[in-house]
């Protein structure tokens, strides 16, 4: 009689660095007549559970799209409602994450933004400063380009030395030099680009997009995402082993 061998299953890769574009909260809110403003407070209900789901799942390092340096041209009472919500948002749902471990960072520049809000990201940033479970970066007035200029500018002000310039030293100068190279892009809502956001760290990324509109990208969407992901052959541009 033959021995049965128990196989024991093949664990999903689970991307170290994943990126979240959140598009489609005004849309969301014009297919059921609201305000765009109430989109985004929809928008903003729904992070609490993705962010679970990925620390879960033992997502290490996520990257929330919340506010490009583009956005600043939408409308000025837009922009305030906005910035009202997320004053609001990130005091209370910091203190969720200090809970699960999760370490908070700010990706982008605060110039621009109300007394209050600087306040908000600062006790945030404190609040959550020894956690290691997870880091969350929210890309708030964050522009991908603007941070490549910055980082160059760095190293000009620093007078860093041509020959002394590699990708190493580079890093070092960005907005969240600890954060890895982002291994997986989603985007919600229909739209098939980047928008700016982390053009350095998305060199060799994989990207899944999807028609669903943010509010409604729950977790079963995300877990369609992370299954696509896991069925990516990622080669770096070498060959894949035979």
């Amino acid at each position: 009689m033959k021995k049965t061998i128990a196989v024991t299953p093949k664990k999903k890769p689970i991307p170290r660095h994943l990126a979240i574009i959140m598009d489609g909260n005004g849309r969301w809110a014009k297919k059921r007549g609201l305000s765009r403003l109430k989109g985004h407070r929809a928008g903003v209900k729904n992070l609490r559970p993705i962010i679970k789901y990925m620390h879960d799942k033992g997502v290490k390092y996520v990257t929330l799209y919340a506010f490009s340096t583009e956005n600043w041209n939408r409308p000025e009472g837009e922009v305030n409602g906005l910035f009202h919500i997320l004053e609001e948002i990130i005091g209370k749902e910091s203190k969720e994450l200090k809970k699960y471990g999760v370490r908070i960072h700010h990706i982008g520049s605060i110039k621009g933004f109300s007394s209050k809000l600087k306040k908000s990201i600062s006790e945030a940033l404190e609040l959550t400063k020894d956690n290691s479970d997870m880091h969350l970066g929210v890309a708030l007035n964050y522009g991908g380009r603007a941070e490549i200029l910055n980082a160059v500018k760095g190293m000009i002000a620093d007078g860093t030395q041509p020959n002394k310039v590699n990708e190493n030293t580079f890093k070092k100068y960005l907005y969240a030099p600890d954060f890895p190279d982002v291994d997986l892009v989603i985007r919600t809502g229909g739209e098939m680009r980047i928008s700016n956001l982390l053009i350095w760290q998305t060199a060799y990324s994989e990207y899944y997009f999807t028609p669903v509109l943010w509010p409604d990208f729950g977790v079963e969407e995300l877990e369609e995402a992370l299954t696509a992901y896991s069925q990516r052959q990622r080669r770096f541009g070498g060959l894949q082993p035979k």
